[in-house]
């Protein structure tokens, strides 16, 4: 340890004088361990020193480095003892994977946290929240330097044991000891420390609210259609949907007929079929009932409020006298809900708004998606919730916890089909916060249509129960 901290000290990672910090005080000791990127072998002993204070103190799965600086060292650390290690991100991407922690793990397992020194502890909390968030459990904390100003008691008041190699304390007796300090810097650091505790009361928070069950948001919500949605998921579950994107109207009748006991929605684009007339929506609307499923025409609604009118109503399609829910774009603005309103508040007709979309490049995301829950709150009778793919990340700026989301681009496996489509597996969907998974050629190209669904019925339900 000796060794370690005279070379610190020589190369300046740990520097004495007058330092203007970041909250405006000026400290006679700086900390600056970035700099030990550039020397290997000081990395090296540095990991060796940090592993050594939690070897057989704390018991962990994973690690995770506290970004930016503890990245370097915790890779060191995972390279010689062989520990998986994950990432956090400081700055969350809006394209991709949008993760916050990258690498491989499974939620319930135990992470160990590595960060370079501690002041506060501020780092090491907010870390902390986005490992809690993905299910990971931290109780230990591992790190080069303890300034010793609050740190440790601060992370301790939140469930968190801190081991650390060296102390401010033990660092000033070494280089004291080596004639690298004259007294009165020693004392001019110990009164620095002395007088700039941080150490802060706990503040209690309030917990995050849990996820809600269908059966709890049946009964806050104002819709019927969103309540006989519910109610179907409970009583089949089921939270699969199927989007039934076929041509022929003889093929997509016998289809529904196999897989109706697996799903609590089926999904149409009815203007793609071969034949449609009343005949045909009364085959359906049968099919509903013998089965017990909700029909969602994916219309996706997009011009204004007067045009929407006789879009839903009339026509060919006749939408709203067969399906129970439809959808719509906000680009014309909060007008197109009052004309869907205007013709289905009253049958009991329920609608979605396209909060995203799981296609790549798609500009339904940011303020777009944050004005969409705006029109739903404002319209909690007939807006029923949304088309989503990543509420979790937006759904705290909505004000009713009853609503619906959707996600479409459902396989069991993650991928895309070269058309931009981004597909999600079951579990990692749920685990964003949706509802209700819809899926498409998974089920309909599938060999045995009826046991696809099956399967995919299942594997949506262990992940929505998993989750509560």
């Amino acid at each position: 340890m000796e060794t370690l901290v005279l070379k610190l000290h020589e190369i300046e990672a740990v520097k004495f004088g007058n330092f203007k910090l970041k909250s405006g005080i000026f400290s006679p000791i700086y900390l600056d361990l970035r700099v030990i990127v550039s020397y290997p072998d000081v990395l090296r002993q540095v990991s060796e020193a940090m592993w050594k204070a939690v070897e057989g103190n704390a018991k962990f799965d994973v690690t995770c480095g506290v970004p930016y600086t503890a990245l370097p060292i915790a890779t060191a650390m995972a390279l010689d003892h062989g520990l998986k290690m994950l990432m956090r991100r400081k700055e969350v991407k809006e394209y991709g994977t949008k993760k916050a922690i990258e690498g491989h793990f499974e939620p319930g397992q135990t992470c160990l946290m590595v960060d370079d020194l501690v002041t506060s502890g501020m780092s090491v909390l907010e870390t902390l929240d986005a490992l809690n968030a993905v299910k990971l459990v931290c109780t230990d904390v591992v790190v080069l330097i303890d300034r010793e100003q609050g740190g440790k008691e601060n992370l301790k008041s939140h469930g968190l044991n801190l081991y650390s190699a060296l102390t401010i304390s033990e660092i000033l007796s070494i280089l004291s000891k080596h004639g690298k300090l004259t007294d009165e810097v020693v004392k001019s650091v110990h009164d620095f420390i002395a007088a700039n505790k941080v150490v802060k009361p706990k503040v209690e928070t309030q917990a995050a609210p849990k996820r809600l069950s269908y059966e709890e948001k049946a009964a806050l919500a104002k819709n019927e259609a969103l309540k006989r949605l519910y109610n179907t998921m409970v009583a089949k579950k089921s939270n699969l949907s199927v989007a039934m994107d076929v041509n022929s109207t003889e093929k997509m009748l016998a289809l529904v007929d196999e897989i109706g006991p697996h799903i609590c929605c089926l999904k149409t684009h009815v203007d793609v079929l071969d034949v449609w007339n009343d005949g045909v929506a009364k085959s359906l609307t049968d099919l509903a009932e013998k089965h017990n499923f909700l029909i969602f025409e994916d219309r996706k609604f997009a011009d204004i409020g007067n045009t929407v009118v006789s879009q839903y109503s009339g026509g060919v399609y006749k939408i709203s006298e067969w399906s129970d829910i439809v959808n719509a774009h906000i680009v014309p603005g909060p007008g197109i809900v009052d004309g869907l309103k205007q013709v289905g508040l009253g049958q009991n007709k329920g609608l979605l708004l396209l909060a995203e979309m799981s296609s790549a490049g798609t500009m339904a995301k940011g303020s777009y998606t944050e004005e969409t829950v705006r029109v739903a709150d404002e319209n909690p009778d007939f807006v029923i919730g949304f088309i989503s793919v990543n509420p979790n990340s937006w759904t705290k700026k909505s004000k009713d916890r009853s609503l619906v989301h959707m996600t479409p681009g459902i396989k069991l496996q993650k991928g895309g089909d070269g058309l931009g489509q981004q597909y999600n597996d079951p579990k990692s969907a749920i685990a964003r916060g949706s509802d209700v998974l819809i899926v498409g050629r998974g089920v309909y190209k599938a060999e045995d249509p009826k046991s696809s669904a099956a399967e995919y019925q299942k594997a949506g339900w262990e992940a929505y129960l998993s989750e509560l």
